[in-house]
């Protein structure tokens, strides 16, 4: 298993994570900002453990994030 953390409080709203990856990602409407779908909150640091079948399109979401605040590990 992988892991996907976002940290949401840099998120600027420009929704090219939701875009790409629906499956994991919605745009919240109170902020603007993306929302890892199922993801645990750690002091603003969101988790979300992912398959290998969801990875590769992971990573290539996280290289299209501007303000790189998504990582796959």
């Amino acid at each position: 298993m992988s892991k996907v953390i976002q940290y949401r409080v840099k998120c600027i709203g420009c929704s090219i994570c939701f875009e790409q990856q629906p499956s994991l990602w919605r745009m919240s409407k109170k902020d603007g900002k993306a929302i890892l779908l199922n993801a645990i909150d750690k002091k603003a640091v969101y988790v979300l453990e992912i398959n290998e079948d969801q990875k590769k399109l992971t990573v290539q979401v996280a290289k299209a994030c501007p303000v790189k605040i998504i990582k796959v590990l």
